[in-house]
């Protein structure tokens, strides 16, 4: 089998995966004393349906503040035997970093020592399970400078380890848009992935974090012509989120959702190459649980329709599936039925 045929392969066995927001949240400054992925945690994950995971952490941070990478690497180790002993597929990911125009050059090298570190203290865990997601949403910056970056920190890689599969995106927070222009890497052991929050005035209303654009909430998923909707907050009126409130009855349905996506399984079609959406979901702050699931299932049928592997944002957090602490009876009915979740009576 060759190279670019195991890509695929391994890419289709990352399908109904989850991330577990945890060693990112830098903003919880005991997240390594106080927080643990727990053998429940993946039995629940187990017998829900999931099969991968993916676990950001936050390298660069870590190191700013003088945090000891073993620190760091210890709770990742543990997690590698969790998911080896339960079954699960695991992505580590480059989250969180401070990668940009301006010092590219010196940062890409920085990224590419961690990883080459990184690839040999895994060498030995196969690559069927262990995957390298090489750099969490590039920001805006010319594309050019992010390919050159991605390139390098690739080859560091394969000096170590020439086997394992890694995930690689585009720049603008991992845009499909961009995707779409990228012209892929040489190497053929590469999954590309994208992140899809379309249309992002539904996923992500009322996330503080974002700013005015987002501040019209209520706002259902799919839209329905005649039924309630709510006016534009003021807040965002003249930011982007005025045009996106005019545009979403012809944006918040499945169609919107199948359309977008077609332009990366168009473009992973022109070059023959593997795709992966690594992060899918809704802030579940403000919208209501109906549309949350409705949005999930579309999702959800529509990266099966196209035979693209896709993973939930998230397990734990304000993306979370569930209402409360995870657990069964913390999913909403909708939502078992949105990720697929029909125990047996």
């Amino acid at each position: 089998m060759s190279e670019r045929q195991i890509a695929f392969q391994r890419a289709q066995s990352l399908d109904n995966g989850i991330s577990i927001s945890w060693l990112e949240q830098t903003w919880d400054k005991h997240i390594l004393d106080t927080a643990e992925v727990t053998d429940a945690d993946l039995k629940l994950l187990k017998k829900l349906g999931f099969k991968s995971i993916r676990i950001p952490v936050a390298f660069a941070y870590f190191e700013e503040h003088s945090i000891p990478l073993e620190k760091i690497l210890s709770h990742i180790d543990r997690l590698v035997k969790q998911c080896g002993l339960y079954g699960f597929k695991l992505i580590i990911v480059y989250h969180s970093g401070n990668l940009d125009d301006d010092n590219y050059a010196s940062e890409t090298t920085n990224i590419a020592d961690l990883w080459s570190f990184l690839a040999k203290r895994y060498q030995n865990v196969s690559p069927d399970k262990l995957f390298f997601e090489i750099y969490n949403e590039p920001p805006h910056m010319d594309p050019q400078k992010w390919k050159d970056a991605a390139y390098n920190i690739v080859n560091a890689v394969r000096k170590v380890d020439k086997r394992r599969t890694l995930l690689v995106g585009a720049s603008n927070f991992n845009s499909i848009y961009e995707l779409s222009r990228f012209v892929r890497l040489a190497d053929e052991n590469i999954i590309y992935i994208f992140h899809f929050y379309e249309p992002f005035f539904f996923t992500h209303q009322g996330a503080e974090w974002v700013g005015n654009q987002v501040a019209t909430t209520g706002v259902p998923f799919p839209y329905e012509r005649g039924k309630y909707f709510p006016p534009l907050n003021p807040k965002a009126k003249n930011t982007a989120g005025e045009s996106h409130y005019n545009e979403y009855p012809v944006d918040g349905n499945e169609q919107s959702i199948h359309d977008k996506l077609m332009i990366v399984k168009n473009w992973a079609g022109q070059y023959d190459v593997p795709l992966l959406c690594s992060e899918y979901g809704v802030y579940n702050k403000y919208a209501d649980p109906d549309s949350r699931c409705n949005y999930i299932k579309a999702m959800r049928r529509q990266l099966k329709a196209l035979g693209i592997p896709g993973m939930l944002w998230d397990y734990n957090a304000n993306f979370s599936v569930f209402t409360g602490k995870p657990s069964v009876n913390t999913l909403p009915e909708c939502m078992k039925d949105a990720i697929g979740y029909h125990p047996a009576n």
